[in-house]
């Protein structure tokens, strides 16, 4: 209950009033008779806050007769002491200072029912004295609670809405961060103001926050629930059937939350959000476990089928939860993460539940923030290429190199191409990023061979993402970049993941031909790990395999060497060469895997045996002699 004062804080300035014609006796005699039978409770009170005079209507309202109020103080009749506020702004008015003053208190009627009243302090001119008045706003005070009722509940589940719930989550989160604040300060609270009455000091009103605080743990919990497949049910089923379910699904969760001690304390809120979203928010809850088991609580009672005016629906659903200190967390930052960890639990596979993990989201978060700055940074020139060294397994030489990039980020550093292709070809900054690395390798490998004449050249080998060839046109790229560089075709291979070229077809299969016709030579990357359909090998233009590096690695046990995994190395090398294509193996790291590879007949070898990946002129290091390799 607060006071609303009304009319200026101070009075006018002093000086000469204005003079008012004083009251005939038949006036005052109407005045006292109008006081008197009038249905607006009144009460005329002195400079002291004494009731000089009461009506019959204020007697009527607190259950005794008009006359029998006087002498008795008018802020005890009505409540004006409950608070330091409504207190010293009723003070104001009976010493002069404030012109009007109302507000708004519940009071409780002789008979045990609860009333809402309106009660307003005026001075009256030329008395000294203040006109109380009492307004019985029950009834306006019931409609609204019934306007604020349909405003503040779903009307399909009777459940609380959106608005409800963000309102309760607020109010939640500050409360704690006030009695976070008071514990560490150590205050008792607000002080009563000076000079209050008796019936003032130790109100309940003002009990410190920690008398309160029994049972406290300053969490909060967070389930947010979402029907899996419910648009389904509204497409097949019709809406009408949709509200139906949606309202059994609000008795469950509801069931589910007291059935679990969760209303005891007034602590929880299951809310519906909109469409087939739900929330249960537990205050003071006491850790993980709490919400994991409402969580799976729910679960078990969603799957129970549906009955329906004799349908029977099946329904699950995916959960986030959330649970942590309330002090120091935002209802945004809440209700974020919940949102998040409910997109986790959908990811991974629906109908279960899933607790936010910080790690998990930072590390959504980095890659957010990738994602909005990696098409600029093509443009800032943050990325850079470096090259690894395809060695010749039979003679040790350097046959080639493989283009690899790296994002020179001004915040995370430098980050390897695991970090941020896929979010590349997620969003079509690929296509960009591709372009430029393809000219920027083809540049370089011209100028090696411009720089050594006379050695044998080195080939380049440069990744391609499926969606390079679907959103560009790479055959044409491809064309212009060597016309312009000068590089021969056959010193630039395309290297395509298995299962982008095993799936191809149409467009993709036909760039690819003519990519090959043109003389570019096109690689199978990380073959024997995709769909490893050899069928697709005699048909499509491929000159290359390399072998993924879990085979290679089966070979670093020299003592404990598997058979299996030399013998199918060796029958995928067999077969490459009868088919005409040179077979690369990946993470050579050993010399012993070198001399398995090299017996079983692989042509190159690629890995930290030979080189990690280095800068350009390390590369020109290899090609002069100066830096030796290790074969």
């Amino acid at each position: 209950m607060s006071g609303t004062p009304e009319g200026p804080a101070h009075p006018e300035p002093p000086g000469i009033p204005p003079a008012r014609p004083a009251l005939t006796e038949r006036e005052l005699h109407d005045y006292r008779a109008a006081f008197r039978v009038s249905r607006l409770a009144m009460a005329l009170v002195d400079r002291d806050g004494l009731v000089v005079a009461a009506n019959d209507s204020l007697g009527a309202l607190l259950g005794t007769d008009g006359a029998a109020l006087r002498e008795q103080a008018a802020a005890d009749l009505v409540d004006l002491a409950a608070d330091g506020r409504t207190w010293h702004a009723y003070r104001e008015v009976l010493r002069g200072r404030r012109s009007r003053f109302r507000c708004t208190r519940r009071l409780k009627h002789p008979d045990g029912r609860k009333l809402w009243a309106e009660v307003t302090v005026a001075p009256v001119p030329d008395t000294g004295r203040v006109l109380l008045s009492v307004a019985d706003i029950s009834e306006r005070r019931e409609l609204q609670a019934r306007l604020r009722h349909l405003q503040m509940h779903d009307p399909v589940t009777r459940l609380p809405n959106r608005s409800l719930f963000f309102e309760r989550l607020s109010g939640a989160l500050e409360c704690a961060a006030a009695e976070s604040v008071e514990a560490a300060t150590g205050a008792a609270g607000p002080t009563e103001p000076a000079g209050a009455p008796a019936p003032y000091r130790a109100p309940g009103a003002y009990r410190s926050y920690r008398s309160h605080s029994h049972g406290r743990t300053g969490r909060i919990g967070l389930c947010y629930l979402d029907l899996d497949g419910f648009k389904a049910v509204n497409d097949t089923l019709g809406h009408r059937v949709g509200d139906r379910l949606l309202a059994a699904v609000a008795g469950r969760l509801t069931e589910c939350a007291d059935s679990a001690g969760y209303t005891r304390s007034g602590g929880h809120l299951v809310a519906r959000l909109g469409g087939d979203e739900f929330a249960v928010l537990v205050e003071d809850s006491t850790g993980t476990e709490q919400l994991a088991d409402l969580a799976r609580s729910v679960l078990a009672s969603l799957e129970r089928p549906f009955d329906l005016g004799g349908q029977r629906l099946s329904v699950s659903a995916s959960i986030g939860v959330v649970e942590r200190a309330a002090f120091g967390t935002t209802a945004t930052e809440l209700m974020q993460a919940a949102d998040t960890t409910l997109y986790w639990a959908k990811a991974d596979g629906k109908a279960r539940w899933t607790l936010f993990d910080p790690e998990r989201n930072a590390h959504r978060m980095t890659r957010q923030a990738l994602s909005s700055t990696l098409r600029p940074a093509v443009e800032r020139g943050e990325f850079a290429l470096e090259y690894q060294p395809l060695v010749d397994l039979a003679g040790g030489a350097v046959r080639g190199v493989e283009a690899l990039v790296r994002w020179h980020h001004p915040q995370f550093g430098v980050l390897p191409p695991n970090r941020f292709v896929a979010i590349a070809e997620e969003d079509g900054s690929i296509v960009e990023l591709g372009r430029w690395v393809l000219r920027t390798a083809c540049e370089q490998a011209r100028q090696w061979q411009k720089d050594h004449p006379r050695e044998r050249p080195l080939f380049v080998s440069v990744n391609v993402a499926v969606r390079q060839v679907w959103d560009s046109d790479l055959v044409a790229d491809v064309a212009g970049i060597l016309a312009e560089t000068g590089l021969a075709p056959h010193l630039l291979q395309l290297e395509l993941t298995e299962s982008a070229v095993m799936g191809s077809a149409g467009r993709p299969l036909q760039a690819l031909q003519a990519l090959s016709d043109m003389g570019v030579r096109i690689a199978i990357d990380d073959f024997g790990t995709g769909y490893s359909n050899l069928a697709y090998l005699s048909r499509l233009p491929v000159s290359v395999l390399k072998l993924d590096g879990s085979f290679v690695r089966g070979f670093q046990d020299e003592e404990h060497a598997n058979p299996a995994d030399e013998l199918i190395v060796e029958a995928l090398v067999q077969l490459a060469h009868r088919l005409g294509l040179t077979v690369t193996a990946e993470c050579v790291e050993t010399s012993g895997q070198a001399a398995r590879l090299r017996r079983i007949g692989c042509d190159t070898g690629q890995g930290w045996l030979y080189s990690r990946a280095v800068a350009p002129d390390r590369i020109a290091a290899m090609i002069e002699g100066t830096t030796p390799l290790r074969v």
